[in-house]
Protein backbone atom coordinates (compact mmCIF):
# COMPACT_ATOMS: atom_id res chain seq x y z
CA UNK A 1 0.00 0.00 0.00
CA UNK A 2 1.34 3.54 -0.81
CA UNK A 3 1.90 5.73 1.70
CA UNK A 4 -0.14 9.43 2.56
CA UNK A 5 3.13 11.20 2.01
CA UNK A 6 3.72 9.22 -1.43
CA UNK A 7 0.04 9.86 -2.59
CA UNK A 8 0.47 13.59 -1.77
CA UNK A 9 3.07 14.27 -4.02
CA UNK A 10 1.62 14.48 -7.57
CA UNK A 11 -0.60 16.99 -5.61
CA UNK A 12 2.56 18.79 -4.18
CA UNK A 13 4.55 18.68 -7.35
CA UNK A 14 1.94 20.31 -9.48
CA UNK A 15 1.29 22.86 -7.09
CA UNK A 16 5.05 24.22 -6.88
CA UNK A 17 4.91 24.06 -10.95
CA UNK A 18 2.24 26.48 -10.88
CA UNK A 19 3.81 28.35 -8.24
CA UNK A 20 5.92 30.69 -10.51
CA UNK A 21 2.95 31.23 -13.06
CA UNK A 22 0.76 32.46 -10.48
CA UNK A 23 4.11 34.77 -9.04
CA UNK A 24 4.60 36.14 -12.77
CA UNK A 25 0.76 37.15 -12.78
CA UNK A 26 0.90 38.55 -9.79
CA UNK A 27 4.31 40.92 -10.21
CA UNK A 28 2.82 41.60 -13.91
CA UNK A 29 4.55 44.50 -15.71
CA UNK A 30 8.10 43.60 -14.60
CA UNK A 31 9.07 44.75 -17.97
CA UNK A 32 8.38 47.62 -20.39
CA UNK A 33 5.25 46.77 -22.64
CA UNK A 34 5.60 46.80 -26.44
CA UNK A 35 2.64 48.78 -28.32
CA UNK A 36 2.21 47.81 -31.53
CA UNK A 37 0.04 49.98 -34.00
CA UNK A 38 -0.50 49.47 -37.21
CA UNK A 39 -0.28 52.88 -38.78
CA UNK A 40 2.54 55.34 -39.10
CA UNK A 41 2.50 58.14 -36.54
CA UNK A 42 0.49 61.06 -36.47
CA UNK A 43 -2.77 59.55 -37.23
CA UNK A 44 -5.80 59.09 -35.27
CA UNK A 45 -4.75 55.32 -34.24
CA UNK A 46 -1.06 57.42 -33.22
CA UNK A 47 -2.45 59.86 -31.26
CA UNK A 48 -5.02 57.62 -29.19
CA UNK A 49 -2.10 54.88 -28.60
CA UNK A 50 0.10 57.63 -27.35
CA UNK A 51 -2.53 59.23 -25.22
CA UNK A 52 -2.95 55.81 -23.54
CA UNK A 53 0.44 54.30 -23.62
CA UNK A 54 1.33 57.38 -21.68
CA UNK A 55 -1.01 57.34 -19.02
CA UNK A 56 -0.98 53.09 -18.86
CA UNK A 57 2.51 53.80 -17.79
CA UNK A 58 2.13 55.74 -14.90
CA UNK A 59 -0.58 53.30 -14.09
CA UNK A 60 1.32 49.73 -14.42
CA UNK A 61 4.57 51.43 -12.85
CA UNK A 62 6.60 50.01 -16.29
CA UNK A 63 6.84 52.17 -19.47
CA UNK A 64 4.13 50.76 -22.18
CA UNK A 65 6.67 51.62 -25.73
CA UNK A 66 4.29 52.75 -29.32
CA UNK A 67 5.75 50.72 -31.75
CA UNK A 68 4.62 51.85 -34.94
CA UNK A 69 4.04 49.10 -37.54
CA UNK A 70 2.48 50.61 -40.88
CA UNK A 71 1.35 48.19 -43.61
CA UNK A 72 -1.54 46.32 -45.29
CA UNK A 73 -4.05 48.62 -43.54
CA UNK A 74 -2.58 47.17 -40.00
CA UNK A 75 -2.45 43.76 -40.95
CA UNK A 76 1.15 43.84 -40.21
CA UNK A 77 1.02 45.32 -36.89
CA UNK A 78 -2.06 42.45 -36.41
CA UNK A 79 0.04 39.67 -37.78
CA UNK A 80 3.27 40.49 -34.92
CA UNK A 81 1.10 40.12 -32.38
CA UNK A 82 -0.05 36.83 -33.04
CA UNK A 83 3.26 35.33 -33.10
CA UNK A 84 4.45 37.38 -29.85
CA UNK A 85 4.08 35.11 -26.68
CA UNK A 86 0.77 35.24 -24.48
CA UNK A 87 2.59 36.71 -21.49
CA UNK A 88 0.88 40.48 -21.51
CA UNK A 89 4.22 42.09 -22.98
CA UNK A 90 3.03 42.75 -26.46
CA UNK A 91 -0.01 44.06 -27.09
CA UNK A 92 -1.86 45.76 -29.83
CA UNK A 93 -3.90 49.29 -31.14
CA UNK A 94 -6.64 47.11 -32.72
CA UNK A 95 -8.43 48.19 -35.50
CA UNK A 96 -11.51 47.86 -37.01
CA UNK A 97 -9.67 47.50 -40.46
CA UNK A 98 -7.28 44.83 -39.33
CA UNK A 99 -9.56 42.71 -37.16
CA UNK A 100 -12.85 43.15 -39.52
CA UNK A 101 -12.33 44.89 -42.93
CA UNK A 102 -8.98 42.97 -44.20
CA UNK A 103 -10.49 39.24 -44.25
CA UNK A 104 -13.27 40.48 -46.71
CA UNK A 105 -10.17 43.01 -48.96
CA UNK A 106 -7.69 40.63 -48.77
CA UNK A 107 -8.55 37.24 -48.75
CA UNK A 108 -6.31 34.64 -46.60
CA UNK A 109 -4.64 36.38 -43.48
CA UNK A 110 -1.85 35.10 -41.53
CA UNK A 111 -4.14 35.28 -38.80
CA UNK A 112 -7.74 34.16 -37.84
CA UNK A 113 -9.48 37.81 -36.36
CA UNK A 114 -11.46 35.20 -33.93
CA UNK A 115 -8.70 32.70 -32.66
CA UNK A 116 -5.63 34.61 -32.29
CA UNK A 117 -6.44 37.39 -30.41
CA UNK A 118 -7.92 38.13 -26.81
CA UNK A 119 -9.53 41.42 -26.49
CA UNK A 120 -8.84 43.51 -23.64
CA UNK A 121 -11.09 46.90 -24.02
CA UNK A 122 -12.62 49.03 -26.68
CA UNK A 123 -11.75 52.34 -26.10
CA UNK A 124 -12.76 54.95 -29.05
CA UNK A 125 -15.29 55.19 -31.85
CA UNK A 126 -14.03 57.27 -35.32
CA UNK A 127 -16.96 58.83 -36.94
CA UNK A 128 -17.58 59.22 -40.92
CA UNK A 129 -18.10 62.01 -41.76
CA UNK A 130 -20.03 63.27 -45.17
CA UNK A 131 -19.77 66.23 -46.79
CA UNK A 132 -20.20 68.02 -49.52
CA UNK A 133 -18.49 71.24 -51.44
CA UNK A 134 -20.13 74.67 -50.45
CA UNK A 135 -21.58 75.07 -53.78
CA UNK A 136 -23.08 71.67 -54.59
CA UNK A 137 -27.02 71.12 -54.63
CA UNK A 138 -27.10 68.48 -51.98
CA UNK A 139 -27.69 70.51 -49.03
CA UNK A 140 -28.57 67.84 -47.15
CA UNK A 141 -28.11 63.86 -46.89
CA UNK A 142 -31.71 63.10 -48.25
CA UNK A 143 -31.14 65.66 -51.08
CA UNK A 144 -28.03 64.01 -52.27
CA UNK A 145 -30.06 60.60 -51.43
CA UNK A 146 -33.04 62.51 -54.11
CA UNK A 147 -29.55 62.83 -56.44
CA UNK A 148 -27.90 59.78 -56.40
CA UNK A 149 -31.43 58.28 -57.14
CA UNK A 150 -31.94 59.97 -60.09
CA UNK A 151 -28.82 59.95 -61.66
CA UNK A 152 -27.34 57.02 -60.56
CA UNK A 153 -23.45 56.37 -60.72
CA UNK A 154 -22.50 59.94 -61.78
CA UNK A 155 -22.06 61.93 -58.32
CA UNK A 156 -18.66 61.54 -57.51
CA UNK A 157 -17.34 61.49 -53.78
CA UNK A 158 -14.00 61.26 -52.81
CA UNK A 159 -12.49 59.32 -50.44
CA UNK A 160 -9.25 58.18 -48.22
CA UNK A 161 -8.38 55.53 -50.44
CA UNK A 162 -10.04 51.79 -51.48
CA UNK A 163 -10.82 49.78 -48.34
CA UNK A 164 -10.34 52.54 -46.02
CA UNK A 165 -12.54 53.36 -43.12
CA UNK A 166 -14.26 56.16 -44.89
CA UNK A 167 -14.72 54.36 -48.23
CA UNK A 168 -16.41 51.74 -46.63
CA UNK A 169 -18.42 53.25 -44.59
CA UNK A 170 -19.89 55.08 -47.31
CA UNK A 171 -19.84 51.77 -49.31
CA UNK A 172 -22.43 50.54 -46.15
CA UNK A 173 -24.39 53.95 -46.45
CA UNK A 174 -24.99 53.71 -50.09
CA UNK A 175 -26.24 49.75 -49.80
CA UNK A 176 -28.48 50.79 -46.50
CA UNK A 177 -30.30 53.86 -49.26
CA UNK A 178 -29.93 51.62 -52.62
CA UNK A 179 -27.80 54.34 -54.00
CA UNK A 180 -25.41 53.90 -56.74
CA UNK A 181 -22.03 56.52 -56.86
CA UNK A 182 -18.52 57.03 -58.37
CA UNK A 183 -16.01 56.73 -55.52
CA UNK A 184 -13.25 57.75 -56.07
CA UNK A 185 -10.04 56.92 -53.59
CA UNK A 186 -7.00 59.10 -53.10
CA UNK A 187 -3.80 58.01 -50.80
CA UNK A 188 -4.85 59.89 -48.01
CA UNK A 189 -7.81 61.92 -45.87
CA UNK A 190 -5.84 64.86 -46.30
CA UNK A 191 -6.18 64.85 -50.64
CA UNK A 192 -9.47 63.27 -50.32
CA UNK A 193 -10.44 66.28 -48.32
CA UNK A 194 -8.50 68.93 -50.76
CA UNK A 195 -10.29 67.45 -53.82
CA UNK A 196 -13.61 68.35 -51.97
CA UNK A 197 -12.32 71.58 -51.40
CA UNK A 198 -11.38 72.92 -54.76
CA UNK A 199 -14.46 71.16 -56.13
CA UNK A 200 -12.57 68.46 -58.11
CA UNK A 201 -15.11 66.08 -56.36
CA UNK A 202 -18.56 66.80 -55.24
CA UNK A 203 -18.88 65.04 -52.15
CA UNK A 204 -16.44 63.38 -49.57
CA UNK A 205 -16.46 60.52 -47.16
CA UNK A 206 -13.67 60.35 -44.45
CA UNK A 207 -12.89 60.63 -40.73
CA UNK A 208 -14.36 63.45 -39.07
CA UNK A 209 -11.36 64.85 -37.39
CA UNK A 210 -10.02 65.58 -41.03
CA UNK A 211 -12.77 67.37 -42.45
CA UNK A 212 -14.43 68.89 -39.12
CA UNK A 213 -11.69 71.91 -39.67
CA UNK A 214 -13.08 72.77 -42.72
CA UNK A 215 -17.04 72.25 -42.02
CA UNK A 216 -16.23 74.67 -39.59
CA UNK A 217 -14.19 77.37 -41.75
CA UNK A 218 -16.56 77.10 -44.02
CA UNK A 219 -15.12 75.21 -46.63
CA UNK A 220 -16.96 71.99 -46.94
CA UNK A 221 -20.82 71.05 -45.75
CA UNK A 222 -21.91 68.74 -43.14
CA UNK A 223 -24.12 66.28 -44.80
CA UNK A 224 -23.81 63.31 -41.69
CA UNK A 225 -21.59 61.50 -39.49
CA UNK A 226 -21.86 57.87 -39.08
CA UNK A 227 -21.46 57.15 -35.17
CA UNK A 228 -24.75 56.18 -33.27
CA UNK A 229 -24.52 60.06 -31.26
CA UNK A 230 -23.74 62.58 -32.58
CA UNK A 231 -19.92 63.77 -32.56
CA UNK A 232 -18.67 66.39 -30.38
CA UNK A 233 -16.39 68.15 -32.50
CA UNK A 234 -19.48 68.55 -34.66
CA UNK A 235 -22.70 68.56 -32.94
CA UNK A 236 -24.88 70.68 -35.55
CA UNK A 237 -24.66 67.49 -37.99
CA UNK A 238 -27.30 65.31 -37.43
CA UNK A 239 -26.22 61.55 -37.69
CA UNK A 240 -27.21 59.39 -40.65
CA UNK A 241 -29.95 57.55 -37.98
CA UNK A 242 -31.17 60.47 -37.16
CA UNK A 243 -32.13 61.32 -40.77
CA UNK A 244 -34.08 58.35 -41.91
CA UNK A 245 -31.61 55.49 -41.92
CA UNK A 246 -32.92 54.29 -37.75
CA UNK A 247 -29.66 51.97 -36.39
CA UNK A 248 -27.01 53.40 -38.78
CA UNK A 249 -23.94 53.07 -37.33
CA UNK A 250 -20.17 52.41 -39.41
CA UNK A 251 -17.02 53.65 -37.37
CA UNK A 252 -14.15 52.98 -37.37
CA UNK A 253 -13.63 51.39 -33.87
CA UNK A 254 -9.99 50.84 -32.32
CA UNK A 255 -9.40 48.78 -28.68
CA UNK A 256 -6.64 46.42 -26.97
CA UNK A 257 -5.57 43.46 -27.69
CA UNK A 258 -3.44 40.69 -26.75
CA UNK A 259 -2.19 37.21 -28.25
CA UNK A 260 -4.78 34.25 -27.93
CA UNK A 261 -4.21 32.44 -24.69
CA UNK A 262 -2.86 35.86 -22.61
CA UNK A 263 -3.96 34.55 -18.87
CA UNK A 264 -6.71 35.77 -18.06
CA UNK A 265 -5.42 37.77 -14.71
CA UNK A 266 -3.12 39.78 -16.93
CA UNK A 267 -5.95 40.57 -19.25
CA UNK A 268 -8.14 41.96 -16.43
CA UNK A 269 -5.71 43.69 -15.13
CA UNK A 270 -4.56 45.75 -18.47
CA UNK A 271 -8.97 46.26 -18.75
CA UNK A 272 -8.84 47.61 -15.56
CA UNK A 273 -5.88 49.97 -16.16
CA UNK A 274 -7.54 51.52 -19.31
CA UNK A 275 -10.93 51.72 -17.88
CA UNK A 276 -9.33 54.27 -15.54
CA UNK A 277 -7.22 56.14 -17.89
CA UNK A 278 -9.93 56.73 -20.02
CA UNK A 279 -12.47 58.08 -17.68
CA UNK A 280 -10.32 60.64 -16.52
CA UNK A 281 -10.58 64.05 -17.58
CA UNK A 282 -8.45 65.01 -19.57
CA UNK A 283 -8.74 62.01 -21.77
CA UNK A 284 -12.45 63.19 -22.38
CA UNK A 285 -10.92 66.69 -23.28
CA UNK A 286 -8.21 65.07 -25.58
CA UNK A 287 -10.87 63.12 -27.83
CA UNK A 288 -13.32 65.42 -28.48
CA UNK A 289 -10.69 67.92 -29.88
CA UNK A 290 -9.70 64.95 -31.91
CA UNK A 291 -12.88 64.07 -33.05
CA UNK A 292 -13.04 60.58 -31.39
CA UNK A 293 -15.97 59.41 -29.61
CA UNK A 294 -15.10 57.18 -26.18
CA UNK A 295 -16.64 54.00 -26.10
CA UNK A 296 -15.48 51.40 -23.25
CA UNK A 297 -16.31 47.76 -23.74
CA UNK A 298 -14.93 44.93 -21.80
CA UNK A 299 -13.11 42.20 -23.16
CA UNK A 300 -16.44 39.86 -23.28
CA UNK A 301 -18.37 42.52 -25.15
CA UNK A 302 -15.25 43.95 -27.65
CA UNK A 303 -15.09 40.28 -28.33
CA UNK A 304 -19.04 39.60 -29.34
CA UNK A 305 -18.37 43.50 -30.98
CA UNK A 306 -15.23 41.89 -32.67
CA UNK A 307 -17.10 39.08 -33.99
CA UNK A 308 -20.48 41.01 -35.26
CA UNK A 309 -18.48 43.67 -37.23
CA UNK A 310 -15.89 41.01 -38.86
CA UNK A 311 -19.71 39.68 -40.12
CA UNK A 312 -21.03 42.57 -40.87
CA UNK A 313 -17.99 44.22 -43.22
CA UNK A 314 -17.21 41.03 -45.38
CA UNK A 315 -20.69 40.50 -46.28
CA UNK A 316 -20.66 44.08 -47.40
CA UNK A 317 -17.31 43.82 -49.14
CA UNK A 318 -17.90 40.42 -51.20
CA UNK A 319 -21.43 41.89 -52.09
CA UNK A 320 -19.92 45.27 -53.52
CA UNK A 321 -16.82 43.28 -55.29
CA UNK A 322 -14.31 45.61 -53.24
CA UNK A 323 -10.81 44.58 -53.25
CA UNK A 324 -7.41 46.58 -51.56
CA UNK A 325 -5.49 48.25 -53.21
Amino acid sequence: MKSATTCRLPLLLALLLCLPVHAAQSTYPERPIRFLVGFATGGANDLVARLVAGKLSARLGQQVIVDNRAGGGGVLAHELLVNAAPDGYTMILASVTGLAMAPGLRGKLPYDPLRDFTPVAQVVDAATLFSAHPSSASRTLQEFVTRAKKEPGKLLVGNPGTGSVGHLAFERFASAAGLRVVNVPYKSGGLAATAAISGEVEHLAGIISSGAPHVRAGKLRGLGVTSARRSQVLPEVATVAEQGYSGFEASGWLGIALPAKTPAPIVQRLYRETQTVMALPDTKVFLDKAGLDLVMKNPEEFGAYIKAELSRWTRLIQEAGIKAD
